[in-house]
Parts: structure tokens; sequence; C-alpha cells
């Protein structure tokens, strides 16, 4: 099985997900985000696994976010876009495995597609 976390390590959650998932035996590749962020088409094909929509893969409460003066009914790929040029705004940890992804918060959600 193939495991992909983007993986912030100064993030507690990112941390305990990354610890949960090799408790299970899973050695993951890791994505460390902000080193390599991901293009708009990495973000493209995991929202499209998260089936949520974009809003939800975003660090919505952070200044920089507000600072970009985002519409609230901003389409998908306008929030990707601006996502791809600030990674740190990335909501995390976000792992992927057999076709799904899932955002860790809470940590255990990432058992629903181990």
């Amino acid at each position: 099985m193939s495991v992909t976390i983007w993986h912030n390590p100064r993030c507690s959650k990112s941390r305990e997900t990354l610890a949960l998932i090799k408790a299970r035996g899973i050695n993951p590749d890791i994505r460390l985000y902000l080193d390599q962020p991901p293009r708009l088409d990495e973000l493209t094909a995991a929202l499209a696994q998260l089936k949520l929509p974009a809003r939800s893969l975003a660090r919505t409460s952070e200044a920089e976010f507000h600072a970009l003066n985002l519409p609230a009914d901003a389409a998908d790929q306008t929030i990707l876009a601006a996502l791809a040029a600030h990674p740190r705004l990335i909501e995390r940890p976000l792992v992927m495995a057999n076709g799904k992804a899932a955002l860790c918060r809470p940590t255990d959600l990432v058992l629903e597609i181990l």
C-alpha cells in the first residue's frame, strides 16, 4: 500500500498522525510540503480524493488567508491557486492512500483510508 503524508514536523497533529501510520507498520512517503510545496495539479488531485470543497483544505483562520481577500464563494480553483502560492495555508496533515485522502483532524481519521 502506498501512503503519502503532507507533513509539517512542527505540527502536533501532523506528528501524531505520522506516528499512528507508523504504528500500523506502514512506512509512508513523507512530503514536507513547506519545503516542497504541492503544485496546482497536485492540490487538484488531492481535493478530488478528499471529495470536499477546496476551502476545507485551507487554514482559513490564518491572517495570511484573510489578507488574500478571497470571497466566501471563491471557486475551488481560485482557492487551490492561493494554496499553491501560499503552502503555509494548507491544512495539515493531509494523508493519501488507496485512492482516498483525509485531513487528519482528528488524527484517527487516517484509519478510515488505511
